[in-house]
């Protein structure tokens, strides 16, 4: 089988008015769709609920949603990369 070059972009999502491109991920938590942002789309400061820290602008990091029909705008989260990757490893910590 040959080898493809163009990196898998996921698939289109639609949520409300929104429209972007998103992957699906499974995990012991359950089936989720992530986007990457990338830090030149950052604009704003987030909170990540795996490490209760600030996500500053110009900082790249992932949006994860759960994948079922009864995820919303309103559930999406904002999580560094490395934190979304070792969710399965540790607990969101107690937001302060």
């Amino acid at each position: 089988m040959p080898r493809r070059n163009k990196p898998d972009r996921g698939r289109p999502v639609e949520l409300g008015a929104a429209m972007g491109w998103a992957r699906a991920e499974s995990g012991p938590d359950g089936d989720w769709l992530v986007r990457t942002v990338p830090g030149a789309q950052a604009t704003k400061v987030y909170r990540c609920p795996g490490c209760d820290q600030e996500i500053h602008t110009g900082v790249a990091h992932v949006v994860a949603w759960p994948a079922d029909e009864s995820g919303s705008v309103a559930d999406r989260r904002h999580w560094h990369r490395a934190c979304w990757q070792a969710r399965a490893r540790r607990r969101p910590t107690r937001r302060r």
